[in-house]
Parts: structure tokens; C-alpha cells; sequence
């Protein structure tokens, strides 16, 4: 791949699908991010995204002969074509702005949340940190602390790497830790600062493909990258996740959701049962892939979790190894350039080996 890719600038073309091997992108700034804070049904326990995810899953990539290039971070410009720029300065500045705090605790955590009546009623930012955190952040599962920014940044600017190969016509891995998908323009939510997908299919427009899909099999809705494009017309968004009537992020995810004014009917979710396992899953993901054919999308971003297995730690469906096999064949088959973009998946001695069975269904789709 050229420099130019790699930094992002990239035009959209028409090359052959498959005519080189899928390239995989990490940078080891993500490792810098290490959450403390999290908390769990009135408990505080130890955060679930830790940086032996990225470690696990680079150690597949490594095992599929796919060693990951190094992505250069996304730069602001990349990162205001989603994210709003009093948010980056926000993300950028918060953990010197907390540390100057008396009687504080080690990493920035809200201890409120701006509510949507108090935002109906004209809600305004603060000046304080503390209500700053709060304004900016949907819950407490983003705690800032040492490293976050540039983890932050490193993992989309992998993305972007990956959407540059899409945009010349190939298919490539992006290996993002934190994950994006809960991040909103300018709100962060869920593990999530940067929505990494959302940067991924912007830059697919800007490089000139008219119409990009974004299909998310992380077993929670992808309520950001939804906000995010969700007065768009040019952006198809597809959620297969658990039901948020009783999961994160509770508040969307649901079936009637489809998009407003240009968006509207370009979003599609596809809640499924808790205890789901591979064919309700995959049955899900094939309504999307033909949501998507339907659209007519000309590149594809996957937002790809594990968290739908069986073995999580917070589980709510029920998909096999094989079923993340099966679903890798499934996209694939849409005979699209695609950015694989990492979202969430917390069981570190499983994910690694789930990410290889993703990515040999991929392949031998192609």
C-alpha cells in the first residue's frame, strides 16, 4: 500500500476484489489505553477492555501469516469529518484538566450524566471538568486516564488505513482497540472515544464511492455510528445485536428506527432474542447483506464483535466459532472492498481464535 493510503488520502477506484492479499493494520499506541474504572449492576469492577485484547488478536493475525502494518494516527482534520471539534478538544484535554483536580481519583469518570430533559430544557456545557465529563460521555464505561487519547487516535487512524484499501478496490483488517461504534459527533459511550467505523465510511464518500454500507455484528446495537449518519441518504447502517429492551445500549436498537429526513429507511436494526445462536444470528446478518445489495453499496464497512459469542463474559447470544466462520463467508460474499473494522469481544482467550475463523470464512468466500 502507498504512503498515501496509509495516511488516509486516498480516491475511491475500481480494482480487482481479491487481486492482492487482505492487509491488517494495528499501531502500538492502543496498547496505552488502560481502563480501571467500570461499573457493573451497582458494582465497581475491573473494566472488561483491556489491552490484552489487542494482543490476543494480533497474536491471530500473526498466526494467518497477516502481520498488521503500523496505521499512522488519524489526524484532526480526519477526525472532524465525524467527530465535532469542541468534542476532540474535549477527549484531547480532559485528563490534564482532571488531574489538576483536588481529591481525585486516577482516570476522569462522571458522577452525572446530561440528561435528555435537561438538554430539551437548554442544557449547556460547563466550564467545569467534572460536568464536562458528564456532558460528554453516555456512561461510565469511558473512563480517561493515561494513554486514552493516543489509543484513541492510533485506532482511527488503523481504520482509516483500512478504509484506504477499500477505497482502491481491496479488502483489509483494522485492528481497533478502543472500539468506536457507541461513540456518537461528539459524545463517547460504551468502551467507545472515536467511532472508528463511522471515520472508515466517511472517508469511503469522500474518496468518491457514492453509496457505502455499514453492517455491525457486535452483539450490542451500534447506536453511535447510527447518530452519526442518521440524516444520510448515502450511508446504509445495519444493526444485527441482542435486544436493547434488556442490553446495552438500552435506549435504541430498535426495529422501528429507520433514519430521518435523507436517512430515512437507510437504517436498519435487527434486534434478535436473547440466547440467539448461529442460524437466527446469521438469518439476520443474510436480511442486512440483502439490505445492503438493495442499496446498491459500493464499499463496505464491518463492524465486527465477538461479543456475540457464547463464551463472553456478559453474553446474550449464543454464536459459535463456527457461526463467525459462517458470517465471514456471508460478507464476503457480497463481492464488495471492504474495511474490517475490530469492535468489541472481551473473552482475551477466545477472541483471537474467533477472529482467525472470521477471517478464513472471509477468504475463502473471495
Amino acid at each position: 500500500m502507498d504512503k498515501a493510503a496509509a495516511r488516509g488520502d486516498f480516491t475511491c477506484a475500481d480494482q480487482a476484489l481479491g487481486s492482492l492479499p487482505m492487509r491488517s493494520f494495528s499501531h502500538p499506541d492502543q496498547l496505552r489505553h488502560a481502563p480501571r474504572f467500570f461499573l457493573m449492576r451497582g458494582e465497581v469492577r475491573p473494566n472488561f477492555e483491556v489491552p490484552a485484547r489487542a494482543e490476543a488478536l494480533e497474536a491471530a493475525l500473526h498466526r494467518l501469516g497477516l502481520p498488521p502494518a503500523t496505521a499512522a494516527p488519524a489526524t484532526r482534520a480526519q477526525l472532524e469529518t465525524v467527530h465535532r471539534p469542541d468534542y476532540l478538544d474535549f477527549l484531547e484535554g480532559a485528563l490534564q484538566a482532571w488531574e489538576a483536580l483536588p481529591e481525585r481519583g486516577p482516570e476522569a469518570v462522571p458522577n452525572i450524566h446530561a440528561t435528555a430533559d435537561a438538554l430539551a430544557n437548554g442544557g449547556r456545557r460547563p466550564d467545569s471538568i467534572v460536568g464536562q465529563v458528564a456532558w460528554y460521555t453516555a456512561d461510565n464505561a469511558c473512563p480517561i486516564g493515561p494513554g486514552t487519547w493516543e489509543a484513541a487516535i492510533a485506532a482511527a487512524g488503523v481504520a482509516l488505513a483500512a478504509a484506504g484499501e477499500a477505497a482502491a478496490g481491496r479488502s483489509a483488517y483494522a485492528l481497533c482497540r478502543p472500539p468506536g461504534h457507541h461513540a456518537y459527533a461528539a459524545r463517547a459511550g460504551g468502551h467507545c472515544y472515536l467511532n472508528n467505523a463511522a471515520l472508515a465510511a466517511e472517508a469511503l464518500r469522500r474518496a468518491g464511492c457514492p453509496r457505502v454500507a455499514v453492517i455491525d455484528i457486535d452483539s450490542h446495537h451500534g447506536n453511535g455510528t447510527q447518530g452519526v449518519f442518521w440524516e444520510r441518504g448515502d450511508v446504509l447502517t445495519v444493526s444485527v445485536h441482542a435486544d436493547p429492551h434488556r442490553y446495552y445500549p438500552f435506549f435504541t436498537g430498535h426495529a422501528e428506527e429507520r433514519g430521518a429526513g435523507a436517512g430515512e429507511g437507510a437504517n436498519l436494526n435487527l434486534p434478535l432474542p436473547f440466547g440467539t445462536g448461529d442460524e437466527g444470528w446469521l438469518g439476520a446478518i443474510r436480511h442486512g447483506i440483502e439490505a445492503a445489495r438493495a442499496f446498491r453499496a459500493e464499499a463496505l464497512v464491518v463492524s465486527l464483535g465477538f461479543d456475540a459469542s457464547a463464551e463472553e463474559p456478559l453474553n446474550a447470544l449464543a454464536v459459535t466459532p463456527d457461526g463467525f466462520a459462517r458470517a465471514g463467508e456471508a460478507l464476503a460474499g457480497l463481492r464488495l472492498p471492504a474495511a474490517i473494522v475490530q469492535e468489541g469481544g472481551y473473552n482475551v482467550d477466545l477472541i483471537g481464535t474467533l477472529l482467525e475463523r472470521f477471517l478464513t470464512g472471509w477468504g475463502e468466500a473471495r
